[in-house]
């Protein structure tokens, strides 16, 4: 079992940054990609970014310019968002992939708004 922990969610301003980070832990030896999707209301989970055990990332076309995913070691991935806008609200998800198994953490909320 693998168990993921997001932090630094919150509120900010339009124009604003935040900077999200996920830690794993348990049997977490064998995680190939870690990366961050997000739900708003009403809407279904799309994936902002994510980046693999050698460093390679991927970005969802809303975000891409504007959000950076980075990792410093196999259990530890951040995502800097920058240059927010209202439409990024949403509860923000970390995801790890292990083998066959998708895992993922209870969520963080982000709100954007003045």
């Amino acid at each position: 079992q693998v168990q993921l922990v997001e932090s630094g969610g919150g509120l900010v301003q339009p124009g604003g940054s935040l900077r999200l980070s996920c830690a794993a832990s348990g049997n977490a030896f064998s995680i190939s990609v870690m990366g961050w999707y997000r739900q708003a209301p009403g809407k279904e989970r799309e994936l902002v970014a994510t980046i693999t055990s050698v460093g390679a990332t991927n970005y969802g076309d809303s975000v891409r310019g504007r959000f950076t995913i980075s990792r410093d070691s196999k259990k530890t991935v951040y995502l800097q968002m920058n240059s927010l806008k209202p439409e990024d609200t949403a509860v923000y998800y970390c995801n790890a992939r292990m083998g066959l198994f998708d895992y993922w953490g209870q969520g963080t909320q982000v709100t954007v708004s003045r």
